[in-house]
């Protein structure tokens, strides 16, 4: 080995990059043994594609081993300092080289997401008649960023965070490799900071790699020359722990979605883990409360009443008390509509009545119950035969209140739990079993 100066010429994760798909780690669904995009790759007759996926699961790392696989020339832009022009040289000097060397080029560009519509429409054609085989990498959800005609010329490949096997691996094989990695430095990480490692990379290589690095190169290494690395070297290289959220991106809709789905499915400490992710990045605790009692009245709805009214007063919480105090407010509400009792009864109702008003099943109001506001409405019959229901014992009274022909027809069906159990044993003691929910 050439002196320390030379080796810190590039960072720990930039030297380990893999330089072969048998290198690389994870990705198995699309780069494993016999997946197309591997088998396409090595035969090198791959067609245009967008790459999707979190930082440092391997994206760019892929497209260098394209790169250095490929008999066509390669040529990368990153679309953060990229305009139209440079694309439109890229695409002048393939054409050039197709037509004089009969090589074709194979255009990479990174974050193609921050390419707006007038610069992805420049490049759309030389796509669609192969004059450049686009390879897209984007940290977004391309259905969104992308524009469709682009999307339907391509090929979408979706990368996962890796895993913590993987992870393991690449950071085994950095403490261990004397080319590339730190086996020079003799170093040996605690069992918690090898645990805090993985977590706190939160599946990005990159981070972890760089984390560890930055550890090694502070801690001076012991009397028998070992480099003994703890949690809070790790703490302090990589100062707080990853979030993988975005207010504008997917995660945004990721987390909230998974939020929602926990809080419908009862479960109060993922509904908990999600809403600490949304709150820690920043999310608009508004936007947050907002869903809060919109899930209270979808969800939870009759089979507990009271719970629309948490919500409400969590909302007003936020308003009133703004952060960090409101996400109190927020976990309590949070809390008490994962444990409640869930139904969806009225909401489901309404959207069975929706779709009878959609079909144009709006016969007129039955004139009983038409307000005779003049005489000469009451003359015609407005509000005759009504019954008031509080002129009978218990306030109740049988009556048709459907207009003419929807008298058999049933939108609420009351559900079996709480509050609502209830409520259908009350209609069924009014009604029968017409409104009881059975058939």
């Amino acid at each position: 080995m050439s002196g320390e100066k030379n080796r810190w010429k590039a960072p720990l994760a930039e030297r380990m990059r893999p330089k072969s798909l048998d290198e690389f780690l994870g990705q198995d669904h699309i780069l494993g043994p016999g997946k197309m995009l591997r088998s396409a790759i090595e035969k090198d007759s791959f067609p245009s594609f967008i790459i999707w996926g979190p930082p440092g699961c391997g994206k760019t790392t892929l497209s260098r081993i394209i790169k250095s696989k490929t008999s066509g020339h390669m040529v990368s832009l990153a679309a953060v300092n990229s305009g139209v022009k440079d694309v439109r040289n890229v695409i002048k000097e393939a054409d050039i080289r197709r037509k004089k060397l009969h090589q074709k080029t194979v255009l990479f560009i990174d974050e193609i997401h921050r390419f707006n519509k007038a610069q992805q429409d420049a490049f759309l054609p030389h796509v669609e008649k192969g004059a450049v085989v686009l390879i897209g990498a984007t940290t977004e959800n391309p259905y969104f960023e992308v524009i469709s005609p682009l999307l339907s010329r391509t090929r979408i490949y979706r990368m996962e965070p890796l895993k913590e096997e993987h992870l393991r691996q690449i950071i085994d094989h950095a403490l261990a490799d004397k080319d590339r990695g730190l086996a020079e430095f003799n170093v040996e990480l605690s069992a918690d900071a090898y645990r805090f490692l993985i977590d706190a990379s939160g599946g990005d290589a990159r981070i972890a790699l760089n984390a560890l690095e930055t550890a090694v190169m502070v801690v001076d290494p012991a009397e028998d020359g070992i480099r003994r690395i703890n949690e809070n070297h790790l703490l302090d290289s990589i100062q707080s722990g990853k979030t993988l959220y975005d207010r504008t991106g997917e995660e945004h809709y990721n987390t909230i979605s998974a939020f929602i789905k926990s809080v419908r499915g009862s479960d109060p400490d993922a509904a908990l883990y999600y809403l600490a992710r949304m709150l820690h990045a920043g999310e608009d605790p508004r936007f947050v409360a907002r869903r809060v009692v919109i899930l209270a009245a979808e969800d939870i709805g009759l089979a507990d009443p009271f719970a629309l009214n948490v919500a409400n007063a969590a909302y007003q919480a936020v308003e009133f008390v703004g952060m960090p105090e409101a996400r109190i407010s927020l976990a309590e509400a949070t809390v008490y509509l994962a444990c409640a009792p869930k139904s969806n009864t009225a909401y489901m109702g309404l959207n069975r009545a929706w779709e009878e008003v959609e079909k144009g099943n709006q016969p007129p109001v039955p004139f009983q119950l038409r307000n005779p506001v003049t005489r000469g409405m009451k003359a015609m019959g407005y509000g005759k035969e009504y019954k008031y229901p509080h002129d009978y014992p218990g306030h109740f009274v049988k009556s048709d209140y459907m207009p003419e022909g929807f008298s058999k027809k049933r939108f609420y069906e009351p559900g079996n739990l709480g509050h609502e159990k209830r409520m259908k044993a009350r209609l069924e003691s009014w009604w029968g079993e017409k409104k009881s929910g059975k058939n």
